[in-house]
């Protein structure tokens, strides 16, 4: 079966799929996106992922190019023309087509949108998480908005790149205070000696994760001790646990940093009852 995507109005092939020249995403980065998990035929936590959406636009100055409504109608039917039972759903929109300017586009030029959808593997995926990831720090090299979810992912490319190249799966960004701030595309936790989780707070210099604010009302849920701090590298290496978060690895236990052994080098217990528990404290709504 063809992969189908939307583009500003039409479901169109994914191998067809294309967007002007001049749309102001390819030429500036001028644009915003999320990303959904799909979970058993539901798409997770939609209504916190276009809470954000209209955030990034609204930060961006970029208007929602149709109704709250029609965006959540053409997600649900995105994945369904693409028969995604476990997967993900992107959208993405940016300020539109106009000739190369930096300034603001006529107030008559439309958003643009784009809509793609793909499946995955759960067994994949619980797979990796039964080993864990191993993750690699690189210093902090993007602008300060990092909270609002742009396409501008140039740094974060760089930063996974070099991540890979040391044998890690995702890197970890460090800050001029060697504070862990997060990681290329995910939140960073860890759990300490002490059994207490913590986290960087949201105020600034990360993304306010959706999946992470879930885990929050996890933790709060099951009563397990946590801390809204900065951490370090070197809190990192002493501590019993890592793990990430985000739409497309849930929660996701790191074993290594730095090519450095974290706890007993292998998935921790709260790490990994918290991915087990994640899906009871989400918004799960029906394709």
């Amino acid at each position: 079966m063809s992969r189908i995507a939307y583009v500003n109005g039409q479901y169109v092939r994914h191998a067809d799929a294309a967007v002007h020249v001049e749309d102001r995403g390819y030429q500036f980065a001028d644009g915003v996106y999320e990303v959904c998990e799909v979970w058993q035929n539901k798409i997770v936590d939609m209504p916190r992922h276009l809470d954000r959406l209209g955030r990034s636009l609204g930060e961006l100055r970029i208007d929602w190019p149709m109704s709250r409504a029609a965006v959540e109608f053409v997600l649900r039917q995105v994945v369904t023309r693409n028969r995604v039972r476990n997967g993900l759903v992107y959208i993405q929109v940016t300020r539109g087509v106009s000739k190369r300017d930096h300034f603001f586009p006529p107030e008559d030029v439309a958003p643009s949108i784009v809509v793609t959808a793909r499946s995955s593997s759960p067994e994949a995926a619980k797979a990796q998480a039964d080993q864990g990831i191993a993750v690699v720090s690189y210093p902090e090299n993007r602008w300060p908005r990092v909270d609002i979810k742009t396409v501008a992912l140039l740094p974060n490319v760089l930063a996974k790149q070099n991540a890979k190249e040391h044998g890690g799966k995702e890197a970890w960004y460090i800050d001029g205070d060697g504070n862990v701030t997060e990681g290329g595309s995910t939140n960073a936790w860890i759990v300490t000696k002490d059994g207490v989780l913590v986290t960087r707070p949201a105020e600034s210099g990360i993304l306010r994760g959706i999946t992470r604010a879930a885990v929050l009302e996890l933790i709060d849920r099951e009563g397990l001790s946590f801390e809204e701090r900065p951490f370090s590298l070197e809190e990192a290496f002493e501590a019993k646990e890592a793990f990430v978060t985000a739409a497309t690895s849930v929660v996701m236990p790191v074993t290594r940093v730095d090519g450095r052994i974290i706890g007993n080098g292998h998935p921790g217990s709260v790490a990994t009852r918290l991915r087990e528990l994640f899906h009871t404290a989400t918004d799960l709504q029906t394709v």
